[in-house]
């Protein structure tokens, strides 16, 4: 199983069709504001009695290759320091049905940072990885290194891989790749920044996640090709391009050729004496390609 296709982003707000008894109709999707204390006191749990093996970062610090692995705390790792006492906390809003915003905890833990860029939330990423579920059971890993758009995967992993930073890479003889000094680290999110409803596979719906991901390489993102960065295309400026949309197209900026929907595209109407700043051509404070009575 690929994981590219399992880490397509889940839309919440699109009903489910699950498996029930003939009679019954749909079962209902669980509320977020109901299930969301549920999935906490999961990763709470996890994260007080398990622990990553930190004492080999710490025995071998120029080692960039030492793979991160999670066991219990028990018997003779009975005095290992848990994971609760090392993860720091991000909390993420989420939507429910009646566009309230519930706010999310991720747990999240930089184990080594790179020594490169770091990507936006909208980037390409070029990534190894490990997804388990709590129960520690792997639905998927990669040992080789594959590119992610972070527009097309989960919630928590876009938010968490900006925390990393690329590492470096050199050629062997045989045409190969060596990778090194890249970031490695561990996040831990609930189901609503996984998969939330949506069974897929091996993952049970409503299932909290654990990712391990190595960092190799970052490449800036213009997903709709008008020569501006998808990060950059970000009116409001709150950091997010999915939620800025000019034209009210339902195609947010950054994958709309076409911002201000006048006719004319993007790229033409950004900067066209080439100064390296967005042209206001009739100066009423914006610039013309967000603005639809300027083309």
């Amino acid at each position: 199983m690929k994981f590219y296709k399992l880490l397509i982003c889940i839309t919440l707000s699109i009903p489910l069709v699950l498996a029930c008894k003939k009679d019954d109709g749909p079962e209902p999707i669980r509320e977020i504001q109901d299930q969301t204390p549920e999935d906490d006191k999961s990763l709470v749990k996890y994260l007080q009695t398990h622990f990553y093996n930190y004492e080999d970062f710490e025995n071998d610090p120029d080692n960039h290759k030492i793979v991160i692995t999670i066991d219990t705390i028990a018997d003779e790792n009975s005095d290992k320091t848990p994971l609760w006492d090392q993860v720091n906390t991000k909390t993420i809003e989420i939507k429910d049905k009646n566009d309230n915003l519930i706010p999310n905890k991720m747990y999240f833990l930089v184990v080594k940072e790179g020594i490169g860029d770091k990507p936006s939330r909208v980037d390409s990423t070029f990534v190894t990885y490990k997804g388990t579920l709590l129960n520690r059971v792997v639905f998927d890993s990669r040992e080789l290194p594959l590119w992610f758009d972070l527009t097309d995967v989960v919630r928590g992993f876009r938010e968490f891989l900006p925390e990393l930073r690329a590492g470096s890479h050199s050629m062997n003889n045989d045409g190969t790749y060596d990778f090194d000094h890249y970031g490695q680290g561990m996040f831990f999110i609930p189901s609503a920044l996984g998969y939330y409803a949506q069974s897929i596979l091996t993952i049970p719906k409503y299932s909290p996640l654990v990712f391990s991901v190595a960092l190799h390489k970052v490449n800036p993102a213009d997903h709709d090709n008008d020569g501006i960065l998808s990060i950059n295309e970000d009116p409001d400026g709150d950091g997010n391009p999915f939620n800025d949309d000019t034209d009210e197209d339902r195609i947010p900026n950054y994958r709309d050729s076409d911002d201000d929907g006048d006719g004319t595209l993007t790229k033409k109407e950004y900067d066209r004496d080439g100064d390296g700043v967005p042209d206001d051509d009739d100066k009423d404070g914006t610039p013309d390609y967000l603005d639809e009575d300027n083309t």
